[in-house]
């Protein structure tokens, strides 16, 4: 697949006289790390940034240590106008949250990210579906743009890369050159994927325990393929952070008996409000698995063929089967 041309990327960028970055709700580290590496080069530039994510309220410990949190700022001081809106790892305005009314007020808005799924609500969108994280088409950006790389902004991509590759498990050509370029920084590749994806407090495993005893397996669901799947309730995760619960779907994903994983996670705040995460993988001969992208979209989310999700409200049976529904498609 040719990559995207990220020229209207740079050409908007570049002309930019203030700049809104937003992140997409229950960020991530890709999210989050593309968002304030490209605000660090524009603050560098001497162009007026803020970045923002709708919720939750506070960034995820996890990536407090990322350089460019003091760009950070809450939804009621981001800027109803603006010269460029830029939205990053974000594949629909939905995911945006309340910010989303903020597109009305930006000259020019500017969509970047990786998703198969993206709508393309942007003036402009740079989406390249062959990479493997947003922060990869930012760094592409950057060097279009002649911007260099330096051990702060670095520090930002890695933590996107690798944390969307899971530790370099799920690589495209190319991520271990970027992977490699990054480090030559001077960054410590090994404490940040430490901070990012295996430090959890003492209250995850209590809460692992019970979540993993509520695990289900549907041998028979997604047309043979097998669904896995597992519940998090609101009483569960009173004493963890979001970026636990999170951490889920990764432990329920390694069964072998089912090619397709799901997390339930109920709101915190909203009893019936749930968001779901979808996992799934190739099959044994190298052949595509089952698209978790084509299901999330159909209701209503969306994400990449192995790796999407999607947001629904009612009872937990009466989610299982209409995902199982949905499967069966």
């Amino acid at each position: 697949m040719t990559p995207v041309d990220v020229t209207p990327a740079v050409e908007i960028l570049d002309a930019a006289k203030s700049v809104t970055i937003l992140c997409h709700v229950q960020p991530d580290a890709d999210t989050v790390g593309s968002g304030l590496a490209l605000a660090q080069v524009l603050r560098r530039r001497g162009v007026p940034v803020v970045v923002c994510f709708a919720e939750p309220d506070r960034l995820p410990v996890s990536m407090r240590s990322l350089p460019g949190t003091e760009l950070l700022v809450s939804p009621d001081q981001v800027p109803a106008e603006v010269d460029v809106l830029v939205t990053v790892d974000c594949g629909s305005a939905d995911r945006l949250g309340v910010l989303r009314d903020r597109l009305a007020g930006a000259g020019t808005t500017l969509v970047i990210d990786h998703h198969r799924s993206n709508t393309r609500f942007g003036a402009v969108n740079v989406v390249d579906e062959a990479a493997e994280s947003t922060a990869g088409v930012i760094a592409r950006i950057l060097d279009a743009w002649s911007e260099p790389l330096d051990r702060n902004i670095a520090h930002c991509l890695y933590a996107g890369l690798v944390t969307d590759t899971g530790s370099f498990k799920w690589v495209r050509p190319g991520s271990h050159t970027l992977a490699e370029r990054l480090l030559a920084t001077g960054i410590d590749g090994a404490a940040i994927t430490r901070t990012l994806m295996d430090t959890h407090p003492f209250a995850w495993l209590p809460m692992l325990s019970r979540v993993l005893g509520s695990a289900q397996l549907l041998p028979d669901a997604a047309g043979g393929a097998g669904l896995v799947y597992a519940v998090v309730r609101r009483e569960d995760t009173e004493a963890v952070r979001s970026e636990e619960v999170e951490s889920v779907v990764d432990l329920i994903r390694t069964a072998a008996e089912a090619q397709v994983a799901a997390v339930f996670k109920e709101s915190r705040t909203e009893p019936g409000r749930w968001t779901v995460s979808l996992r799934s993988h190739a099959n044994a001969d190298g052949s595509p698995g089952v698209d978790v992208a084509r299901v999330a979209v159909g209701l209503g989310g969306g994400g990449h063929r192995y790796a999407a999700g999607y947001s629904a409200i009612g009872d937990q049976d009466d989610l299982v089967e209409t995902l199982k529904a949905r499967l069966g498609d």
